[in-house]
Order: C-alpha cells, then sequence, then structure tokens
C-alpha cells in the first residue's frame, strides 16, 4: 500500500525509549495515520517544486524591501495567500533587467506550491520553441494541454525575443486556454504598454493583450540591478577581510 510515512512512524515508535513515549491503541492509529498524511503531503510539495523547474530557490521571506524598488510588502503579503490563484487572475511583473522580477516570480511560484498550487515556470522563448518543435512532431496539442491544466505558469523574460508568427498562434492558445480560468504570470524588462509591439501583427497582439490586461494585478519594480548591489558588498566585504 505504500504507507511509507506510516512505516517510518511505526518503526519510530517502536524503536522509542518506552518510558518517554505511550501511546493508547487510539492514539497511536490517530499517530500513523497523522503521519502518513504529513509525509504524504511533504512529498507532493517537494513533487510540484521539483515540476515546477524555478528558476531561483526562493521564498517570500528572502524578498527584500529596503530602497526605493516599488515593492510593496503589504501587496506581496497578499498575493502571498495565492487569493489570486483561486480568482483565476493574472500577474505581471516588470522592470529593468536585475531588478529582481524572476526572484519575485519564482517566489510566489514557490509559496503556490507550498499551498497544493500546480505551477510551471520557463522561459518564455524556450517555451515557444519547444511548442514548435512539438508542433512540427504533432505532440503540441498534447503540451498545451499540459500547460493549460497547471494552476500557475510563469513566462518569464517575456518579449526579450520578438515573437514571430508561429509563437504567436501558439502564444494566443495558451492565453485563450488559461483565460479567466488559471493564473499567468509574467515578468519582463519591457512595460506593459510596449507588449502590443512585441507580439507583433495587430489582429493577434489586440486579440492576446485585450485576455490579459485588464484584470491584472501588476508590480514596476525599479532601482539598479540587485546583481550589481551584491557584487560590490561582496568586493567591500572581501576588501575588509
Amino acid at each position: 500500500m505504500r504507507l511509507l510515512g506510516m512505516h517510518h512512524a511505526y518503526k519510530a515508535s517502536i524503536e522509542a525509549d518506552q518510558s518517554q513515549q505511550q501511546f493508547t491503541n487510539d492514539e497511536l492509529v490517530y499517530h500513523l495515520v497523522q503521519s502518513e498524511w504529513d509525509d504524504r503531503q511533504y512529498r507532493a510539495v517537494q513533487r510540484g517544486l521539483k515540476n515546477a523547474n524555478f528558476r531561483y530557490s526562493a521564498s517570500i521571506e528572502q524578498l527584500d524591501y529596503s530602497g526605493d524598488r516599488g515593492l510593496d510588502k503589504n501587496l506581496v503579503q497578499r498575493l502571498s495567500h495565492c487569493d489570486f490563484i483561486k480568482k483565476g487572475e493574472d500577474l505581471f511583473i516588470t522592470g529593468s533587467t536585475g531588478t529582481g522580477k524572476s526572484f519575485l516570480a519564482s517566489a510566489l511560484g514557490q509559496q503556490a506550491c507550498l499551498l497544493g498550487y500546480k505551477v510551471l515556470y520557463t522561459n518564455t522563448a524556450k517555451l515557444m520553441s519547444h511548442l514548435k518543435m512539438a508542433k512540427a512532431d504533432g505532440a503540441h496539442l498534447k503540451e498545451l494541454s499540459r500547460i493549460e491544466k497547471q494552476d500557475v505558469l510563469i513566462l518569464d523574460d517575456f518579449g526579450v525575443q520578438p515573437f514571430d508568427a508561429g509563437s504567436r498562434a501558439l502564444l494566443l492558445d495558451i492565453i485563450e486556454d488559461r483565460h479567466g480560468k488559471r493564473s499567468t504570470i509574467i515578468t519582463a524588462q519591457l512595460p506593459v504598454k510596449k507588449w502590443h509591439e512585441v507580439i507583433g501583427e495587430k489582429t493577434l497582439a489586440d486579440a492576446i493583450m485585450d485576455r490579459i490586461v485588464h484584470q491584472a494585478i501588476r508590480i514596476e519594480l525599479y532601482g539598479e540591478s540587485l546583481r550589481k548591489k551584491q557584487k560590490v558588498k561582496t568586493e567591500t566585504i572581501e576588501t575588509l577581510l
């Protein structure tokens, strides 16, 4: 039956000092069932984190709110409850390179995994390339179905490369499948007002933007590159040592 959590708990209870831990029959059954539940929950979360393929191992607690970054702690705390995922709302995170967009998206995605949501994190250009190869093999519908089932899809580095005709069509399929049902988190260096231009082809761009911009939550990050700041900090510490 693969009751691994129950097995380990029972084994531990046998090996424990009997003077320290005494269970009645009912207490032992409850302890074993609870241990099995906890173990299954833990393994489910670990599978979710692995399948999500996050760019960074990040958590809400690691986020930096210092300086004038435009990162509202109250908003982040509300987002960490993942109510926006329940509502199928989208989230846009924009800002210059190095401002922490991907890290923030990873932190929110990991929080969603901890709460039992299915998450997929992917670079936008790589996803489009993968789907186009899958289409050549006749497997893209299966891939699109897998993407549709994710409670949260994180499209990182959106618009770094212009969309060609094939990518635009695939993006529309993804957005159409998820619109109003599943959440999509998009990180981009370009402000939202320039997405229409980078998507290209007015008709498809209109269709895509109309489905994602109106009800989306927006976070715009400012300031200098956090990577640069971290490098300077590290060099300063090394100099002092």
